[in-house]
């Protein structure tokens, strides 16, 4: 059984499949009715006015209606497409079992357990017949699908079938009165519409189901004596054919498959059968653990059935339906009916070539899964699931093809899957030992080779090699070598489909694809909702798939869409073209022509071939709001305006692009205050002042228009905007341009006139305008503002900006490839930009006489403006403003239309440099310190960055240096790089310039020397933890400089874990431990100098302890070393001491004759052969205990972490 969908709920009682539609009724005990989709998964609608269980369901064959009866006595109608119920059919007493649609007449039946059987006319919503004769409950009742009959199942232990061959002729409109009269006679002394044909008796219990065969005159019926029993009728008379034994309960529900000649049943024994209608015989059994089954159905056209029982239904197939095939070249092979046969693309000649052998078990699914092919020996092989996996192995004859009588013989073996990996060699898997067995043509086996994943069928993947698959996984495994060249994580795969030049490999799964280059490198992966069925690579390398419902396309970087609807599903085998070929699942070979040019030209897209993009669009018809939103998710706004004719769409699209000529001439035609303000702000961005200024006008925008002024320095324009303000009554912007301007009187005079006199003088005064204070005093009647003394006043007014006026300059550059001769608007586009120039966009405001109106006069000049408001080219609705030449806003020259674009926004220098490098120092200059910190901790091991803190802030400001503009600006930052000449290319970016150095960290090597010569043990600590903080910091050139850092971080090391050592134990006040930090201080790998002070420390400590044997140890290092002569004669002097007492006073932990290492964090030696850990920066020695914890000589790093090592060169990634 091959399980499409499942469902849980309540107990199913009643389920019909709709003709055309992937849906499934189910009707509920609880009352519910349940519209299913199948394909999907997903309930579509429910429906619920039934009171009590509904068992009866049934879809109409051509109308949007469906049919319910229940437990209620109601036969409801219902339209899915109103969601509602139309009519209730009320007649029957008692339960109705099963309600159904006659597949011509406008008729319902239905069986219910008043013992009758009532046919319906649902359009003049009345009962025409009732049929009676059983006495006790009819279990079901149901329509012949070719003839006038019935056929009826009753718990009164008989199945009758009805002739109703008389209501189809009463229903039939009489041709002449005769018959009329005929008719009303027969209706008059009582004459049957309905008429029982046969009784079949045999059944040893109430029978529950009765069906007929959908062609043969057979009727199968199943009842609760456990049987299943098979009838034939002819006209006179029908009996019983045979039993079938086998359900060990009552049978519920019993039909003929309408595709295959079996029978299927189910019963209360929680089981459904398959049986053999010819041999009559049991083929499979399919059982569930706790549920029972109640009903069955089969869908009227496809191979599908349904069933309903406790807790649910299931949809599922028998057998699979995919034909076996192979492509090879120019031609495919295939099994169809028990045939090899062969297809030649070119001619399209299908021709049958040998029989295939019958399976010899009678169960399902026994088919032909898999064919493989080999051309150059003209072999097949078939696999099939006959005994648990076996091959067949057939010689196609040389000698041209024959009609393929004659069953040749074919080499069988057992296995898994097989395929040919080479011209004379298949691979057979194994699947007990888990071993490919490589065979010849005489099925001799040549070869074993062990998997190295548990596989569970091999693929084809080139020459020698496999395609594995594990339930997880695919590895590809080459035979020869017997190594894994590829391996890639995914769910379980169910096809494999490789591309003509073996490059790309699709891996198709239940609901999912993946694709992947050779080697299994993934490449994208795609989710479907519905089953993908099959799959083919195109010759432009994009796949193309068919789901259950579509063939759609796949694009390289995993974007997709749909070519074309399915209304059945078929199997890709080739595509040339534009034509697909398939296979459907009758085995029947077809050519679908698709047009591919929306995938072909998102192909050019993406793969940046310019030329096709531009042919395509000249020539095609591409257009819709789905690849408007694709080019603009892919970032080609200014191909989408091609495509667009609606104006808003192509207003938001110019924006984007920042084309503003196409932007402005959308905006004129929309010519809403929205899209002029958003307008206003693109062309602010690009510093077109001339555009701006135009936007704001269209909108009346006083204020955004005088402050555009301001930043622009254009104060004349400003003293005709506070003019306009005066004209307009507008008193908060009269005195924001007056306050722009800096002009003191006319805000006195504004207030004065506003009737703020006490702020009026408050301004003269405060500017020394005396005459005009003492006026205002007057006026003020003495009620004068104090104002505070002693205050040094500064007047205000705006600064000057350092550009007057006009818009910013532009770059030229090259003309863009979708730009000029592809313009939607063709050629009259940059004549439409020259006239709207001619109309003076960045025209005066149109204010001529406004020096003479008094306020008196403000009425008139606001009629004028309500006559103008619809003159577009009066600008401000105003009168004309005459200006000196030097001030009119120039033409918008600088952007004719589509010989220049502006360029796209370069990468920061800074973003270059993360790009580029994988050195960590790179990225702090950039100001990455995230993944910077990520560097560090890959490489090194780093997790305490609180040491680097400072250093990161300084390698960042170090590589950047800071330019002020002007004051009002903010600081520009300008990166610094390394190596930088005059000579080098402007477009060419070096690394960044590093503060820190190698030489410098030298310099603190010979500083940390001398301060552990003078004894300064503090101060030396810190250069050198200083030199272990900066190396991870550092860039060198070439490998020597490479080994030398890394050279500095094992000196530098040795040094931080002795000092640490000595700082100990001078603030200790036990002896004992003394002496033993003082004897791990002489094993540190230290200069020369330094271990004889070392020694010397070492000796006395120990000597004075009376520890003599090992204080004589270090006296005989010492002089080994060649020390200065004083320090020689009390090395002398110890030994002879020693040897005359050679013993130790105190116990210490420390053998001099076995060599160790120091732990780092606990100051213990490490012996040799002790288990140990290292820290991954500065690989010091730490018991295992420290394992996890932060290195206590360096500080940074985690102690036994994973790291990949030192970076600081070019030369270590080349």
């Amino acid at each position: 059984m091959l399980t499409k969908f499942e469902t849980k709920s309540n107990r199913v009682k009643g389920l019909s499949f709709h003709s055309k539609r992937p849906w499934i009724l189910a009707s509920l005990h609880s009352g519910v009715i349940q519209l299913w989709d199948y394909r999907m998964g997903t309930l579509i609608d429910r429906f619920d006015e039934h009171d009590g269980p509904v068992r009866g369901v049934h879809f109409h064959k051509s109308q949007p209606l469906f049919v319910s009866g229940g437990d209620d006595y109601k036969i409801k109608v219902w339209n899915y497409k109103l969601h509602r119920c139309l009519f209730t059919l009320l007649g029957h007493l008692d339960y109705i079992r099963t309600v159904q649609f006659h597949h011509e007449s406008p008729w319902i039946v239905s069986a219910s357990d008043d013992q009758t059987i009532r046919i319906w006319n649902w359009q003049s919503r009345t009962c025409i017949s009732v049929l009676t004769g059983h006495n006790h409950y009819v279990m079901c009742a149901l329509f012949h699908p070719k003839e006038d009959l019935v056929v009826s199942a009753s718990l009164d232990q008989t199945v009758r079938v009805w002739d109703i061959g008389a209501l189809k002729k009463k229903s039939a409109s009489p041709a002449d009165d005769i018959l009329r009269l005929s008719q009303m006679n027969t209706d008059f002394f009582g004459g049957v519409d309905a008429v029982v044909k046969y009784v079949l008796e045999g059944h040893d219990r109430g029978v529950n189901w009765a069906s007929f065969h959908p062609t043969l005159p057979l009727i199968v019926s199943g009842a609760d004596d456990r049987q299943v029993k098979i009838w034939r009728m002819n006209d006179s008379k029908a009996w019983e054919v045979d039993t079938l034994r086998g359900h060990m309960n009552n049978i519920s529900s019993v039909l003929f498959h309408s595709k295959q000649d079996i029978i299927v049943s189910n019963s209360e024994d929680k089981s459904i059968r398959v049986w053999d209608a010819t041999k009559r015989t049991g083929l499979q059994t399919f059982r569930r653990e706790h549920d029972r089954f109640w009903i069955l159905t089969c869908h009227p056209e496809l191979n599908l059935l349904a069933a309903g029982h406790d807790s649910g239904m299931i949809v599922f197939k028998l057998e699979r339906e995919r034909p076996a095939f192979s492509v090879s070249n120019d031609s495919l092979y295939y099994i169809k009916d028990r045939f090899l046969r062969f297809y030649e693309y070119p001619s399209q000649k299908d021709t049958q070539i040998i029989p295939i052998r019958r399976p010899g078990s009678a169960s399902l699914n026994q088919g032909p899964r898999t064919l493989s092919y080999s051309p150059t020996e003209n072999a097949v092989l078939i696999c099939s699931d006959v005994d648990g996996g076996t091959y067949e192995l057939y010689i196609v004859p040389k000698d041209g093809f024959t009609r393929g009588d004659t069953v040749q013989e074919a080499k069988r073996g057992v296995g898994g899957s097989a395929v040919f990996v080479a011209r004379n060699r298949f691979a057979v898997l194994e699947k007990s030992t888990n071993q490919v067995l490589v065979k010849n043509l005489k099925n001799e086996i040549v070869k074993k080779s062990a998997l190295p994943v548990v596989t569970d069928a091999i693929f084809y993947a080139g020459t020698g090699n496999l395609l594995c698959r594990a339930e997880d996984r695919v590895v590809i495994f080459d035979l020869q070598q017997r190594m894994v060249l590829g391996d890639l994580q995914t769910s379980f795969v169910r096809y494999v489909v490789w591309s003509n030049d073996m490059e790309s490999l699709a891996l198709l799964s239940k609901h999912l694809i993946v694709i992947a280059d050779k080697k299994l490198v993934h490449r994208c992966t795609l989710h479907e909702t519905i089953r993908v069925k099959s799959g083919s690579w195109d010759d432009n390398g994009v796949f193309i798939y068919t789901t259950l419902t579509h063939i759609k396309y796949c694009l390289p970087n995993g974007d997709c869409g749909i070519i074309k609807t399915l209304d059945v599903p078929v199997y890709i085998t080739k595509i040339y073209g534009n034509t697909i070929f398939c296979l459907d699942r009758d085995g029947k070979n077809q050519s679908i022509v698709i047009d591919a040019t929306e995938y072909l030209f998102k192909l050019a897209l993406l793969k940046r071939r310019y030329d096709d993009v531009m042919s395509m669009i000249r020539n095609s018809e591409l257009c819709g709001q789905a690849m408007i939103a694709y080019l603009q998710q892919k970032g080609f706004p200014e191909v989408a305006l091609h495509f667009v004719k609606d104006e808003r769409t192509r207003f938001n699209l110019a924006l984007e692009s920042g084309n503003i000529q196409i932007a402005v001439a959308s905006a004129k035609e929309i010519d809403e205050k929205d899209h002029w303000y958003r307008l206003g702000v693109e062309a602010l961005r690009q510093g077109n002042a001339g555009i701006v200024e135009y936007a704001y006008q269209r909108t009346k925008n006083f204020e955004r228009l005088s402050f555009l002024y301001l930043i622009t320095g254009n104060l004349d324009k400003l003293s005709k905007m506070m003019k306009i303000a005066e004209v307009k009554n507008d008193v908060m912007g009269q005195f924001h341009n007056s306050l722009y301007l800096g002009d003191v009187q006319e805000r006195i005079k504004i207030l004065e006139n506003a009737g703020h006199l006490p702020l009026a003088f408050a301004t003269a005064k405060t500017h020394g305008l005396n005459g005009i204070a003492e006026a205002l005093a007057a006026k003020l009647n003495g009620v004068i503002p104090n104002l505070p003394s002693g205050r040094t006043a500064s007047l205000l007014i705006p600064p000057t900006p350092v550009l007057c006026g006009g818009d910013w300059p532009l770059l030229r550059v090259m003309k863009g490839i979708f730009e000029g001769g592809l313009d939607q608007v063709g050629r009259g586009a940059p004549e439409e930009y020259v006239d709207a120039a001619d109309a003076d966009w960045g025209e005066d405001l149109d204010i001529v006489d406004v020096d003479n109106i008094q306020n008196g006069d403000i009425s008139m000049t606001l009629e004028d403006e309500e006559t103008n408001e619809d003159n577009e080219e009066g600008g401000w609705d105003l009168e004309d403003l005459e200006l000196p030449p030097d001030v009119v806003t120039p033409k918008a020259t600088t952007a004719r239309s589509s010989v220049f674009i502006a360029p796209t926004p370069g990468m920061p220098v800074s973003q270059i440099w993360v790009q580029k490098s994988s050195l960590a120092a790179e990225h702090v200059a950039a100001g990455n310190f995230d993944t910077a910190m990520r560097l560090l901790s890959r490489q090194l091991g780093i997790k305490n960055f609180t040491p680097l803190k400072s250093l990161f802030v300084d390698l960042h400001m170090g590589s950047h240096t800071y330019l002020r503009a002007f004051s009002s600006a903010p600081l520009i930052s300008l990166a610094i790089e390394r190596g930088w000449s005059e000579s080098a290319s402007p477009n060419v970016r070096g690394p960044p310039a590093l503060v820190y150095n190698f030489s410098q960290l030298e310099d603190k090597l010979k500083a940390g020397y001398k301060a552990t010569t003078a004894g300064k043990f503090t101060d030396a600590l810190r250069f050198f933890t200083g030199i272990l903080y900066t190396i991870p910091l550092i860039v060198v050139d070439t490998k020597r400089e490479v080994d030398e850092v890394k050279e500095l971080v094992i000196i530098v090391k040795e040094y931080v874990l002795s000092l640490k050592m000595e700082l100990k134990r001078r603030g200790l006040n036990d002896p004992v431990r003394q002496q033993e930090l003082a004897a791990y201080f002489t094993h540190c790998n230290l200069q020369q100098p330094h271990l004889r002070l070392a020694l010397m420390n070492a000796m006395t400590v120990c000597f004075k302890a009376g520890n003599l044997v090992t204080a004589s140890s270090f006296a005989r290092r010492l002089l080994e070393s060649n020390p200065a002569e004083n320090h020689a004669q009390k090395a002398r002097s110890v030994v002879q001491a020693a040897e005359r007492n050679m013993k130790d006073a105190t116990q210490i932990n420390y053998d001099f004759r076995n060599p160790f290492v120091t732990c780092g964090a606990t100051y213990v030696p490490i012996y040799r052969g002790q288990k140990h850990v290292l820290c991954p920066y500065c690989s010091s020695h730490f018991v295992v205990s420290q394992e996890g914890e932060i290195c206590a000589v360096c500080n940074l790093s985690v102690v036994g972490s994973d790291a990949s090592g030192l970076l600081c060169s070019a030369s270590q990634i080349r």
